[in-house]
Order: structure tokens, then sequence, then C-alpha cells
């Protein structure tokens, strides 16, 4: 496990420099960053949810995916209230930034990646368990906890993304026991292929925008990337590690909560006027430090495993 993650990560890295050289040399603009965003959130990451249910129906598969379900709310849930009560509300602190950050992972663009070079399209199959309760969640925790609004509209454009209705999708071909036409199959495939590459010249250029310099100079930035990267995988795997769980659940959980930062948190703080320069500098330092804390958490679930 720690070969396939440490060569993936090396691979995420060169790509997040491939992105930050291509934002720097203006072969990416800031609308170019956005649009590819947008490919990737609406296009890529969709057709690799949905090509995780193409497969045969098992009973298995059901029941890790339900155990999927149950262990990504309870992670999630406890993240919140850790952070909650380790991240204090002050005046002059961006409280609600700074425990968004610590709690929501970058489990799409970035997870989506590690868990498919560990596990294949049963791993993402898992994912997307943890990508429904995280969606969920950032919708109408996340938003709450930016705005104080508790409009249930929130939820409901949640709902009507694409990657939330790949899922029902997906589904209906899992248990409809549907088998797309080889063509087709094969097309989508190829637009799968393109999630890493995509999403990791997405994070470099994004990293790109503002000042890396500046963010390595925020001395609590690194705390609320602590917080991300190694307490809340260390959380989860305290609380799941003596369960009978399949190991490719426990990972794809784990992972999903060792991610960096979600770059959600940084929209959020740009459409409600807070501090979303502070927002970008935690997703910066969380997406590169990730790069080494990633393949310590895969050193701690291979003993784990063993």
């Amino acid at each position: 496990m720690v070969s396939i993650l440490t060569n993936q990560v090396a691979i995420m890295l060169l790509l997040i420099l491939a992105g930050m050289l291509c934002y720097r040399l203006h072969l990416l603009t800031d609308r170019g960053v956005k649009e590819l965003s947008g490919i990737v959130l609406q296009v890529v990451n969709p057709i690799v949810i949905l090509l995780a249910y193409h497969r045969e129906l098992e009973l298995r598969l059901v029941q890790n995916l339900g155990w999927t379900f149950l262990l990504s709310a309870v992670a999630m849930g406890a993240g919140i209230g850790l952070a909650t009560l380790l991240i204090r509300n002050k005046p002059g602190r961006e409280t609600a930034v700074e425990r968004l950050s610590a709690v929501y992972s970058n489990c799409g663009f970035m997870g989506i990646p590690l868990v498919k070079a560990l596990l294949g399209y049963e791993g993402v199959f898992y994912l997307t368990a943890f990508l429904t309760v995280f969606n969920l969640l950032i919708w109408t925790h996340g938003i709450m906890s930016v705005t104080g609004s508790r409009d249930p509209r929130s939820l409901l454009h949640v709902l009507r993304s694409p990657a939330i209705l790949a899922i029902p999708l997906g589904m209906i071909l899992f248990f409809g026991r549907i088998t797309l036409p080889g063509f087709l199959s094969e097309t989508l495939e190829q637009i799968a292929g393109m999630n890493t590459p995509l999403a990791m010249l997405v994070a470099g250029a994004t990293i790109a925008q503002g000042s890396l310099k500046q963010a390595l100079l925020q001395k609590r930035v690194y705390l609320i990337a602590g917080y991300k990267l190694l307490l809340m995988p260390l959380l989860t795997i305290g609380m799941f590690f003596a369960l009978p769980l399949d190991p490719a659940v426990f990972t794809t959980v784990v992972l999903s909560m060792a991610a960096p930062t979600a770059i959600t948190c940084t929209l959020f703080a740009v459409q409600n006027d807070k501090n979303a320069e502070y927002a970008s500098q935690i997703f910066a330092i969380s997406t590169v430090f990730s790069l080494l804390t990633l393949p310590v958490v895969g050193v701690l679930l291979e003993a784990i495993e063993k």
C-alpha cells in the first residue's frame, strides 16, 4: 500500500507543479482554472462515480457501502465536534473558516485519485458514500457555519449536483444489473482517466493564484493544516481500527479524512465575505504538506492491516 500511495502522491505532486507552472506562464488564466474546475466537478467526477457502480451486484459490496455511509457520518460528525472544541471562537479570528478547513476534505479532487490508485473502482464505489455524506454536511452545516443561515435551498442545490445525481444513476446500473455497451463504457473510461491530471492541474493553479510564500509565513495555518492532515485521520483510525471492517472500507474512510482541506472552504469564504485569502492559504499549505502526511497515514494503515 505504502509504495502505491507514495508513487501516486509523487505523480500528484508533479501534476500540481505543472498546474502551478501553467498558471505562472499564463497558459492557464483565472477563468481557465474556473472552467477546468467545472469540467472536473460537473463532468469527470460524476463519470468516475458512475463507473464505480458499473459492476456485478454482490451482497458484500452492498454491505460495505452501508458501512462506509455509517463510518463516514460518524467520522465527520466527530471531526466537527473536535474542531468546535479545539478551535475557539475569539475576536478577530476566522473561526468558521478554520473549523471548516480542519474538517472538510478535498475528497473529490484528491480522494478519488488516491482511492482509485490504491483500491480501483471498488474503492471509488465506497468513496461515493463518503462523498454523499460530505456534500450533505458541507451544504448544510458548512453553509450554516459560514453564514448563520438555515436556508434549506442550499441542500436542494447540492442534491441537484451532477456528482450526487451520478450516485442514484449508478445504483440503477448496479442493482438493476445493467451493463453498458462496450463503446459507451470505453468512452466513459477515457473521460474518467482525465480525473487525476485535470484535478491536480486545477489544484496547482489554485495554489499559484495566491502567494505560497506568504502562506508559509502564517503560523496558525500550520496548526489548522495539522488538525486536518494528522488529527482527523488519527481520530478516524482510533475510532474504527478495532472494528471487523473490510480493509477497503477502512482505508477509504481514513484516506478521505486524511485528504487536504477542500477548495470548497475557500469558495464559501469568497461568496460570504469571509477572509478568502486566509482560507486559500490553509488550502495551499494543507495540499502541499499532504504530499508528506498521506504516505505516513499509509504506513499506519498498512501496520494496522497486518
